[in-house]
């Protein structure tokens, strides 16, 4: 059963790459990546039920957290129906429906994640300042001055902008932050790269248990 396992995870996997290569193996790579897009969607359900079932299960025993997994469980159930009634309903209602959502997006959802950003970016300041005082080198004095250049620079001060802290978050953002996340993102790929081929040449063999 393992020969076999790693035989047609092989195969599926050679054909999908080949297909990037051979046109006349399109057709089978675009029918191999929708059966592994309705696979994923099927496992996402299944997450999605072993969510209920877990947050249902702290709910029934009473243990502690129980009241935020009622929510958790309300929220997901509501936006699920209120989804598919908006998805279902045309006309005049569905206008109505999509207003109600753009409220509620821009009410809740974005506030919140305006909130959580503001609270990274000085939970980051205050780490920084116990960081130097715990381990004064020179990369913690780095990562300090970066993020009081970065909230200098974006936070409204009192006496108004300075356009010299303006223009350092400028170029910290958008020349080394997204030289360093360019390099990240290459780092990720050589490894997405590493794995796929160490599994179609059996090195790993994740389908197999192990």
């Amino acid at each position: 059963m393992r020969v076999l396992t790693a035989v047609i995870a092989i195969a599926f996997g050679l054909l999908v790459l080949a297909g990037y290569f051979i046109p006349a193996l399109h057709e089978w790579q675009t029918l191999l990546l929708n059966w592994a897009m309705i696979l994923a969607a099927a496992a996402a359900i299944v997450g999605v039920f072993n969510l209920i079932s877990v947050h249902g299960e702290k709910i029934r025993q009473r243990e502690k957290g129980n009241l935020y997994s009622a929510l958790l469980i309300i929220s997901l159930v509501s936006t699920f129906l209120f989804g598919l009634v908006q998805y279902l309903t045309q006309g005049a209602v569905r206008v109505l429906l999509d207003d109600l959502m753009s409220t509620l997006v821009n009410g809740i959802i974005f506030p919140a994640e305006a909130m959580l950003m503001g609270l990274l970016t000085v939970t980051l300041l205050y780490t920084a300042i116990r960081l130097l005082r715990r381990r004064a080198n020179l990369m913690s004095i780095v990562f300090l001055i970066t993020a009081a250049l970065i909230l200098l620079g974006t936070a409204t001060l009192p006496f108004g902008d300075m356009p010299v802290f303006s223009g350092l978050r400028t170029f910290i953002t958008q020349t080394l932050a997204v030289g360093g996340a360019r390099g990240i993102l290459i780092g990720v790929a050589l490894g997405t790269l590493t794995t796929g081929l160490r599994v179609l040449l059996a090195t790993d063999r994740p389908y197999g248990g192990k």
